[in-house]
């Protein structure tokens, strides 16, 4: 019986963390994360700041757990948004081919010939204050080329089965061969791919952030990062407010990689003892 590997057992515990607290964040926050207290700027942690305060005097703690609420709520939209729309497409092109396959092929060439983060910020730095959905739709845009790409190349390998053959031999349409028999046996690479599809968009999120050009939010992870590098030389509270965000985002980037990689092992065992 195959079972996850130690490592994808650590990056499945790590990101659950960051899941809960995305999801009660906001209920167990001492603080509000947009409070303003001008005259408690810069306060080192404390035993009412735990971790300290910014330079409008929200404190910290809060944005941290506010931020994985903002970060969780894009990853997964993001995420689901862009693998429904690339495992459909992929389907799609890989089962009928021909003139279809060769259109939806060629966009996602297209879409993969520009740097990635490229496109994201062309596309949020045409809105002069980006809110959440723009972002979102940003990182949608060329978000599904990936799962699209690994989904046709499945179905193409499975198109020509026996179990395929003998649904096409009996009548079955066209529809029910590709949702009923073909997507359920494609999927164990999407997964793989949706898991570091979920850090990857933390961490471009993050970058848009870091550029002003993210969510208009102060208590994202990027944009406490940037706030961090922009007052290093406020000993106590640059380095320090910049780990806060740096660390998250490390936190969850490395827990989708190594669940990923654990269950790419778990899926193939070709892979298994390399």
């Amino acid at each position: 019986m195959r079972k996850l590997s130690l490592s994808g057992w650590i990056g499945l515990v790590m990101l659950a963390t960051f899941v809960l607290l995305g999801v009660i964040g906001p209920w167990i926050a001492p603080h509000s994360p947009t409070t303003i207290d001008l005259g408690n700027r810069f306060a080192p942690s404390s035993g009412s700041h735990w971790l300290g305060t910014d330079r409008n005097g929200a404190d910290a703690l809060s944005q941290l757990l506010w931020g994985a609420r903002a970060a969780l709520r894009i990853s997964f939209v993001v995420v689901a948004i862009s693998a429904v729309i690339g495992i459909s497409l992929g389907t799609i092109a890989g089962y009928f081919r021909g003139i279809i396959d060769d259109i939806l092929m060629r966009v996602v060439d297209i879409l993969m010939a520009f740097p990635g983060i490229l496109l994201n910020i062309a596309v949020v730095a045409t809105v002069r204050k980006p809110g959440l959905g723009v972002v979102i739709f940003a990182l949608c845009l060329n978000g599904w080329v990936g799962y699209a790409r690994v989904i046709r190349a499945q179905v193409m390998s499975l198109r020509e089965r026996d179990f395929v053959v003998a649904a096409r031999a009996m009548g079955a349409r066209n529809r029910r061969i590709m949702w009923l028999h073909l997507l359920p046996n494609s999927l164990a690479p999407a997964l793989v791919q949706m898991t570091f599809g979920f850090g990857g968009v933390i961490a471009v999120e993050a970058s848009l952030s870091f550029l002003g050009i993210g969510p208009q939010l102060d208590y994202t992870w990027g944009a406490m990062l940037e706030q961090g590098t922009a007052h290093l030389w406020k000993q106590g509270f640059g380095i320090r407010y910049a780990m806060y965000g740096g660390l998250a985002i490390m936190w969850v980037v490395l827990a989708a990689n190594l669940l990923g990689d654990g269950l790419r092992d778990l899926f193939d065992p070709k892979r298994r003892g390399r």
